[in-house]
């Protein structure tokens, strides 16, 4: 097992029990974290946009699996957490396709009462790095 860490995506709140990512082997799985829309710049959620939410996690998902040799064709599977399933859903899922564009990794999206720092989305993925 390996840590993923990039300074392209934001760190572990301090002194919480996770990490950005973690690959396992064989076959490489790597794990990505929940990532929610953080600003690397100033440390403060994007706009409150819902597309603008879903492209900056995804942006950070993309980040990590880089670090980890890996990149989005490579996604198996991924989690959307939604503040507001019913009034943020086709938003978010036309901003996800448009960055993962014709792949289409398992999905499972789901309605929460809350998110970290008040974000309207957060997205975790699975992926295989190919080739391992």
């Amino acid at each position: 097992m390996r840590t993923i860490r990039t300074e392209r995506a934001p760190a572990p709140v301090a002194g919480a029990p996770y990490s950005q990512g973690v690959a396992a082997a064989p076959g490489e799985v790597v794990y990505v974290s929940g990532q929610v829309p953080i600003d690397q710049a100033t440390g403060a959620l994007v706009d409150d946009d819902i597309t603008a939410q879903t492209l900056q996690c995804l942006r950070h998902v993309e980040a990590i699996l880089q670090a980890a040799g890996a990149q989005l064709a490579d996604v198996v599977k991924t989690t959307v957490f939604l503040a507001d399933l019913p009034g943020d859903f086709a938003a978010m899922n036309e901003a996800y396709h448009s960055t993962l564009g014709g792949h289409a990794p398992a999905r499972a999206t789901v309605g929460v009462a809350a998110l970290p720092l008040g974000a309207r989305v957060e997205i975790e993925v699975v992926a295989v790095i190919a080739g391992v």
